[in-house]
């Protein structure tokens, strides 16, 4: 998926959970959403933007990312 659509939708994401008064539960809550809503493929393309610097990032999303990220990172699939 294209990178700059990506950062564009991370970054709505972060606006929302923004305005949360507890930054803890924000950076959770876009962690949750991420993995949630967006498909394995969608975040692994993503967290692989974020690793090449991702400079329009939102702030918030970039800390979510960097707290939370086993739990973004797509599971490998084991062919047996």
């Amino acid at each position: 998926m294209d990178a700059d659509n990506l950062v564009r939708m991370a970054n709505r994401i972060g606006d929302f959970f923004a305005a949360q008064p507890d930054r803890e539960e924000a950076l959770v809550g876009i962690a949750e959403h991420l993995k949630k809503f967006w498909a394995p493929r969608m975040r692994a393309d993503f967290l692989a933007v974020v690793d090449a610097g991702a400079p329009a990032l939102h702030p918030l999303v970039r800390e979510a990312v960097q707290g939370h990220r086993a739990q973004l990172a797509p599971v490998a699939r084991v062919q047996g």
